[in-house]
């Protein structure tokens, strides 16, 4: 999994006029969750932030957090958890974290990129994608950015499902194995299917 760098420092000052006061400053609030211990209430530096998250562009991501307090640097493992964005300007407004193990097996969800051309749809047939992302679990560092999906030998009347998908080693599947990821089907047949029923509605 990609991982990235960002420091921070804790937060003394709270309400909504504390947190107005961060932003004109460059500052950004933000929460730390988890870790087995109470919330942590953080700073971060606007401009380092969001050049982060353009960065990690909606990917899986682990934050190496340098925490600051004092003369003190402390590293936790965290999740972006979720990024409040102002509507008109676009700036963050505030950031949760989520700290993670290293060595626990987490769920989470990753994008599916479909690979090649299916030889159906060479024959004529339309292809559907009915899901973009699977949930998977395992070791953090090895969960992937992305699973990659080779459509190429999917004939007309074929779909492949959850459980087809390859994981890499240590992953388990959490999505639903019989659901359908995506299938390429006759257009003619779909027409036909369809007649009836606009028929009727005549």
């Amino acid at each position: 999994m990609l991982q990235v760098e960002l420091n921070a420092k804790i937060r003394t000052n709270h309400g909504k006029g504390a947190a107005r006061t961060l932003r004109s400053a460059g500052q950004t609030p933000a929460v730390l969750y988890g870790g087995g211990t109470d919330a942590v209430s953080l700073e971060l530096n606007t401009r380092d932030f969001m050049k982060m998250m353009f960065f990690i562009n909606r990917r899986n991501a682990i934050v190496n957090l340098g925490v600051g307090e004092g003369d003190s640097l402390s590293t936790r493992h965290v999740l972006v958890k979720e990024v409040q964005v102002d509507p008109v300007m676009g700036t963050p407004l505030h950031a949760d974290f989520c700290e993670v193990s290293m060595e626990k097996a987490i769920s989470l969800v990753v994008p599916i990129v479909f690979k090649g051309k299916a030889k159906g749809v060479e024959l004529g047939g339309d292809m559907n994608i009915f899901k973009t992302s699977v949930a998977i679990k395992g070791p953090i560092l090895d969960i992937p950015d992305q699973i990659t999906v080779d459509v190429s030998n999917l004939g007309i009347g074929d779909a492949l499902t959850f459980a087809d998908i390859e994981l890499p080693a240590n992953m388990t599947l959490i999505s639903e194995a019989h659901r359908e990821v995506v299938d390429v089907i006759d257009p003619t047949a779909k027409a036909a299917a369809q007649a009836p029923a606009e028929d009727a509605a005549l």
